[in-house]
Parts: C-alpha cells; sequence; structure tokens
C-alpha cells in the first residue's frame, strides 16, 4: 500500500468556507479530576478560618490593651514620700466624743390631748418639775366606771359576808344545814376577791391617770421639744415629748491605742481641749474603761468626765484628749496634708508594691501626736519604711492602684 492510502492518525484542524476564509474549532480539553476540586475547597476553607481567627483574636487583644490602657489612666497619680523619724514621744492627743451625763427621752405613758406645755429647748429645769399636761378624758370616765364597780363589789361583799357570819352562828345550833352554811361563806370569800380585783383595777387607772401631767425625772436641760398645744398624745415610746440632758458633768469617751492601755490609771488627771475654745485646757478626770480590748479597732474604750457647772461646753461637740506616757514610743512627721479624715478615725494612704497589680494604695490607722500645722507627728500606725502619699485625693479606698509621680515630675505637670 501507498503512504496516500494509510489512514492519517493525527487529526487536522477541520476548516471550513465561509466567504473564502477559513476558521478553526477549539481543541478538547480533559475534565478536572475530583481530587484537585476538594483541595481547593479544604484551602480556601483554610484561609478563611485563618483570617477569621486572626481578626478576632486582633480584636480581643486590642479590647485587652484598651482596658489595661483605660485602667491605667485612670489610676490616680500620687507623690509618696517617706516620714521622718522623729523624737519620742511623751503625750499624744486623741479625739473624744462629749456625751451628756444623762440622756433621756421622754414619752407619753397615757393617751389624750396636749393641754398645756411649760418649757421649750434651752431651758434648765429642775427635777420633779411639771414639764406638760395632757386631757385624758376617755381615762377619766374608766376610772369613775372602774369606781362604782369597786363601790358595788364592796357591798355585795359586806352582805355576804353578814349572810355567811349568821349562818356561821345557827349551825352550831342545829338551825340551818352545813351545806347551806358553807355556800355562803364560799360567797363571801368570792366576794371578797371581787373586791380585791376592783380595788387593783381602780388603783391602775389611778396610776395611769397621775400621767396626765408630766415632770421632769432629773436636773437638766430641756434639748428637744416635739408636741404642741391640742396636739393628739399617744401613750408608748412612738412619739417623743421631751429630750433632757443632764450636763452638769460630761462624758467624754475616746478609743485608747492597746499600746498605752497598760499606762492610764483610774482617778488619772487628763487634759481635755476644744476647738471653740482655742488656748483653754479644761482637766477631767478618767473614772472607767471598758476593760476590754476591741477585736476590731484593738483599743480600749476610756472614759473622761468634766464638770461643766458653768454650761460652756456643750453635749455631741469633739475634744482633743491629751494622754501622757512613757517617752519609748517612736514617732513619725508627715505632712498634715497627707491625713485622711474619715468616720472610722484617722487613717494614712501609704503606696504597696503588689507583685501582680503593681502600686495599690493601703490605708493605716494612726494617732497623731503634736500638730503644729504643716506636718504632724505619728505615734502609732507607722513601723518605718512606708511610702506615704503626700496630698491624697479624698476618693482614695483601700487597694487602688495609684501611679506613683516623683515631686520632679509633679512639678513640670503643675507648670505645664
Amino acid at each position: 500500500m501507498t503512504n496516500e492510502n494509510k489512514p492519517n492518525t493525527h487529526a487536522a484542524p477541520s476548516l471550513s468556507q465561509e466567504g473564502g476564509h477559513a476558521t478553526e474549532t477549539a481543541p478538547e480539553q480533559k475534565p478536572i479530576s475530583g481530587s484537585i476540586a476538594v483541595i481547593g475547597i479544604v484551602a480556601i476553607v483554610v484561609v478563611t478560618v485563618v483570617l477569621a481567627a486572626w481578626g478576632i483574636l486582633s480584636r480581643r487583644s486590642a479590647n485587652t490593651v484598651l482596658a489595661e490602657r483605660t485602667t491605667a489612666l485612670a489610676a490616680p497619680s500620687v507623690i509618696a514620700v517617706v516620714p521622718k523619724q522623729g523624737a519620742p514621744v511623751d503625750s499624744f492627743v486623741l479625739p473624744g466624743n462629749v456625751t451628756a451625763y444623762t440622756d433621756s427621752p421622754i414619752y407619753a405613758r397615757t393617751s389624750g390631748y396636749l393641754t398645756k406645755w411649760y418649757f421649750d429647748i434651752g431651758a434648765r429645769v429642775q427635777k420633779g418639775a411639771l414639764l406638760a399636761e395632757i386631757a385624758t378624758p376617755e381615762l377619766d370616765q374608766q376610772l369613775a366606771q372602774a369606781e362604782a364597780d369597786l363601790t358595788t363589789a364592796q357591798s355585795s361583799a359586806g352582805n355576804a359576808k353578814v349572810q355567811a357570819d349568821r349562818y356561821a352562828g345557827l349551825v352550831k345550833s342545829d338551825a340551818v344545814s352545813r351545806q347551806d352554811t358553807e355556800t355562803f361563806v364560799t360567797q363571801a370569800a368570792t366576794t371578797s376577791s371581787a373586791v380585791k380585783s376592783a380595788e387593783a383595777n381602780v388603783q391602775r387607772l389611778k396610776e395611769l391617770q397621775s400621767f396626765e401631767k408630766v415632770y421632769a425625772p432629773f436636773d437638766g436641760v430641756v434639748t428637744a421639744r416635739n408636741i404642741d398645744t391640742g396636739q393628739l398624745i399617744t401613750e408608748g415610746s412612738t412619739n417623743e415629748l421631751f429630750h433632757m440632758q443632764a450636763i452638769q458633768t460630761l462624758r467624754v469617751y475616746t478609743n485608747l491605742p492597746q499600746i498605752y492601755s497598760a499606762n492610764v490609771k483610774r482617778g488619772e488627771k487628763i487634759d481635755l481641749s476644744f476647738v471653740e475654745y482655742p488656748g483653754k485646757t479644761y482637766q477631767g478626770t478618767l473614772v472607767r474603761t471598758a476593760d476590754a480590748i476591741d477585736p476590731v479597732s484593738r483599743t480600749l474604750l476610756v472614759e473622761v468626765d468634766v464638770s461643766n457647772r458653768d454650761g460652756q461646753l456643750l453635749p455631741g461637740s469633739l475634744a482633743q484628749v491629751h494622754f501622757k506616757t512613757p517617752a519609748t514610743t517612736n514617732t513619725f512627721i508627715v505632712p498634715a496634708a497627707a491625713l485622711i479624715f474619715r468616720r472610722e478615725g484617722l487613717r494614712l494612704g501609704t503606696v504597696v508594691d503588689d507583685s501582680k497589680a503593681g502600686n495599690i494604695a493601703h490605708l493605716v490607722p494612726v494617732v497623731i501626736g503634736e500638730d503644729d500645722g504643716a506636718t504632724v507627728q505619728i505615734v502609732t500606725g507607722l513601723i518605718g519604711g512606708e511610702k506615704v502619699i503626700q496630698d491624697p485625693p479624698d476618693s482614695l479606698i483601700e487597694g487602688e492602684k495609684v501611679y506613683v509621680e516623683s515631686p520632679g515630675e509633679a512639678a513640670n505637670a503643675g507648670g505645664n
């Protein structure tokens, strides 16, 4: 066979004649295998998951950084100084609460209407002075009824006694039966008991009627009047009529630190001073102590009595109680501006270096000694080496994170 007769194994591109031009048809492509498609889809999913996880982690990291930054910026900036060593103390001053020797609210013991009051606030009254009068018409009627019931009971008891005595005499001669005699004797005893009950009721109502007049229970001053003429008065401790205080002698209570509890003795003379009388010293007497250390504050409650015959001192005021002690205690000098005045007592703000939180504030209860206005002497509360916040903010709380500045940084910040 000749080459002309052999079949052509290579497909020649087909040509078509259109308008005298030849065109080629596209070659056939092999289909994509299934494994390649799965790998492509998995790759796309992995990339998507990685991008999503990276976005979530980046946002979480940004939030954490933002929170830490916010917390750091919220921490107050303070200047911490090391207190100077002071001379050993031989005296110290504690705040004392001044109270009346006797303090009593006065209530009504009977109900009615107030007809008159005789003393207003500030009045000095003697024991037994008439303070007010209360009208009790219902109680008066109850007393009248009780007295009438008593009269009836007494008449019945008298008649029963006569009958019992008569039968007791007749039974001896067998003129009456013993049973009737015992009946009349029992009746006499019963009516006698009824008389005693009626007498007790009358006495009770008379006692209540006596409370129509309100008297002063002791010598003192009227510090409150909560009633007026015509006001309805209710028996009991719901409505206070007057408040009285005995101020001839005042009690001054203060809490003595445990370290000095062994140095004070009953009968010891204690000096007192008051801000309303600068430069003047009053002398009181330590009359009693609690004889027990408070486990919370580690202090001993003491009472100092001071004479107030002239009435200059007022209950409820604040006193400065001056104690003397052997010179064995080390003291520290801090700026007066470092003191924090809280309801529970004087505090100093110190800076503590926490391994996790950094610098945090710690409030230390202190007792002061001498005070010259610019600096104060700390008698107890510091042991030395603490970093005391020089001018703490009023909002400073225990455990709060603080940023410690050097005095130079604070001066530059102020200059800017």
